[in-house]
């Protein structure tokens, strides 16, 4: 329309008013097509990029907090395990009035099955009050601030025995509310056990200490709800406190706790739920 338009419409004391509604939230879910134990990165850009305030981001009545990771971007990770059920995720985000309600499908995924069969009157060993009191606060740890840059490493250089995820049965009943909750790595003992990322040593637990079923333990927090835990260690090098960096020797593998044989196992957890580090290993989750 020419400016000269313009200039009548006002001197006439006419206002143009569009007609086009409000910019909707940009909203991106990564990845398009997740499958259970995936972590779902939800980034949001409002329409305002000088907002400071970060939207809130929604599944199933439960917020997961959304952290700035540019100017005007903000992102939240939402967790997916072996016992959810498949199907759609209703993600509500809402910022400066704005909302937007983006649906997710999440597919099964077929994960291995173990059928452990143990002696009559054989007691496993049950974990002390300390441990799983210490360990549960590490889980929930959600830290502003982002240690990791880029993709994580492997832990260990050994072969990995036990994927995650793994569904077992205990002579012969189904354990419904059991998944491995991590991957195991079958490094002989006392070979390295490496930062697979950047973070702050937030927990160190030994067998000695009441650690019965975890052995001796190092929990990393990796910042904004991600954490990692290394479990049965013979050495730990870090204290709590420590800052290190990715590939930085923690520790060397071993087999105390409730383990049968040498080996690491890395737990790897988004906002207190176990889910598959391989994404993050082999994408990265920047």
């Amino acid at each position: 329309m020419p400016n000269s338009f313009y200039a009548l419409l006002l001197s006439l004391g006419i206002t143009l008013v569009s007609a086009l509604p409000a910019q909707a939230l940009q909203v991106r879910v990564i990845p398009t097509k997740p499958h259970l134990g995936d972590t779902l990165s939800v980034v949001v850009r409002p329409n305002n990029p000088d907002v400071s305030d970060s939207p809130t981001v929604t599944v199933n009545r439960k917020t997961y907090p959304a952290f700035a990771i540019a100017p005007g971007v903000f992102r939240a990770f939402i967790p997916t395990t072996p016992l959810q059920k498949v199907g759609k995720r209703e993600i509500h985000i809402s910022s400066e009035g704005k909302v937007r309600n983006i649906a997710v499908w999440v597919a099964n995924r077929k994960f291995p099955v173990q059928r452990i069969n143990f002696r009559p009157g054989k007691a496993g060993l049950e974990a002390t009050e300390l441990e799983l009191s210490r360990v549960a606060a590490f889980k929930s740890l959600v830290t502003p601030q982002k240690f990791w840059n880029g993709p994580f490493l492997k832990p260990n250089r050994g072969r990995v025995s036990t994927i995650y995820g793994v569904r077992r049965y205990y002579n012969g009943k189904f354990a419904k509310n059991y998944y491995h909750r991590g991957v195991d790595y079958a490094g002989p003992v006392g070979s390295p056990v490496v930062a697979p990322a950047a973070g702050r040593v937030s927990l160190i637990g030994l067998e000695s200490q009441g650690f019965r079923v975890h052995g001796n333990i190092i929990g990393l927090d990796h910042g904004q709800g991600v954490t990692s835990v290394f479990l049965h260690l013979s050495r730990i090098y870090v204290r709590e406190g420590d800052i290190v960096r990715a590939g930085q020797p923690i520790g060397a593998v071993g087999s105390t706790g409730a383990s049968t044989g040498p080996h690491l196992h890395w737990g790897f957890y988004v906002q207190g739920e176990a889910v598959d580090p391989t994404t993050w290993r082999e994408q990265g989750m920047n």
